[in-house]
């Protein structure tokens, strides 16, 4: 569906990441809004006023205590974040985009994507719930996905997984994921566990190294570990 025409490119964006940090966290700090936006904390706090005080209001603002969307403004952020996961899909599977080529064109695209264009695209490549990062794309109901997977980082010493999914749109870390094995359906053993700055060592799929990884990574790469896994398509899900 089309993203509400009086919302700006510029609130689309906010909404869509208050949505994505308040998946994480809970609510969205001013600062960590200020971080992912490129902006200073002063413009985030005139903005989310502005949005806390939109009619119906898009988000709820307390001071000190972070931002939430409210259900107006979560469905918005969601329509965005349907648009961009579809577009990212779309110039992969389509256009032949490699993962860490896609994320900056489909932020362009995702504010004038018409009703239309978003329901042939969806159609075209068969209704897809995953974007090439893993990452869930919302329904045409804007219903996210339900999700299972947990944070590299959590895994313990000699636990076993599968990557489902990465959070990452810096191109010089998905080329990192790639070099080292850590796609989409890659299987992975944690050595021993991470280290008090997120640091650990991993075997991935058949490769006989070990490598050591920083928290850009391990925080960035969601796995599913195998005994979940394993349920979860015996029961028939994801």
């Amino acid at each position: 569906m089309p993203v509400e025409p009086s919302l700006t490119f510029s609130i689309q964006d906010y909404l869509k990441s208050i949505y994505e940090l308040t998946a994480v966290d809970g609510a969205a700090s001013t600062t960590a809004l200020a971080k992912r936006l490129s902006v200073s904390p002063a413009s985030v706090t005139g903005m989310v006023q502005k949005l806390a005080s939109h009619r119906p209001a898009l988000v709820v603002y307390r001071k000190h205590r972070g931002v939430t969307l409210t259900r107006r403004g979560a469905r918005a952020a969601l329509e965005v974040i349907r648009h961009h996961r579809l577009l990212e899909t779309w110039l992969v599977q389509s256009l032949g985009y490699s993962w860490d080529e896609v994320h900056g064109d489909a932020e362009k695209l995702e504010h004038a994507m018409s009703d239309s264009l978003e329901q042939h695209i969806a159609a075209a490549l068969g209704n897809p719930d995953r974007d090439p990062h893993g990452e869930p794309i919302p329904s045409a109901h804007l219903v996210m996905p339900p999700d299972r997977s947990v944070a590299l980082v959590n895994l313990a010493a000699g636990e076993e997984a599968v990557v489902r999914r990465v959070g990452a749109d810096d191109p010089a870390v998905l080329k990192q994921l790639e070099n080292l094995g850590l796609v989409i359906g890659a299987h992975l053993k944690s050595m021993d566990g991470p280290g008090r700055d997120g640091e650990m060592r991993l075997k991935v799929g058949n490769r006989r190294k070990t490598i050591p990884l920083g928290p850009t990574v391990t925080r960035r790469v969601y796995v599913q570990p195998i005994r979940k896994w394993k349920k979860a398509r015996k029961g028939g899900t994801a």
